[in-house]
This record gives structure tokens, C-alpha cells and sequence, in this order.
């Protein structure tokens, strides 16, 4: 699974709120719906926010391995 959580600690460091992202660099709110659900986005998209961000693609997203289900 790809988390998104490392993008909000950017934002915060970086001083960019969702608010600026939506309106001043027109990300769209659906984007940011994808990504505080950690649903998939374009690479075109990541990219986007790595130029906003000045960061690597790391500072926004990691990867997790799913867990295997077992049966119950």
C-alpha cells in the first residue's frame, strides 16, 4: 500500500496548507480527498507536489507492505 502520511508532515514544515494547494497552486480538492485517503493519484500528480513541495518523493509518499490475511 502506498501512505501518504509523509506529505502532510511536508506541508506543515513547508508551510503549505491543503487551502493554498487547492487555491493558489490548483490542485484539485478531489486530489486531496485521494490522498488523505491514500487512494491511488497520477504520477503526474506526485510530481506536481514534489515542484510545489521543492521536495524528493519520499517527503510525500512510502510504501507499506500489506499485511497477509490469514483464515480465520
Amino acid at each position: 500500500m502506498i501512505s501518504y502520511d509523509p506529505l502532510w508532515n511536508t506541508m506543515k514544515r513547508k508551510g503549505i496548507s491543503q487551502y493554498r494547494l487547492i487555491h493558489d497552486f490548483g490542485v484539485s480538492a478531489g486530489q486531496i480527498s485521494r490522498l488523505r485517503a491514500n487512494q491511488n493519484v497520477s504520477t503526474h500528480t506526485l510530481n506536481f507536489l514534489c515542484q510545489i513541495l521543492q521536495c524528493e518523493l519520499s517527503d510525500i509518499a512510502m510504501f507499506i507492505e500489506d499485511t497477509p490475511q490469514e483464515d480465520e
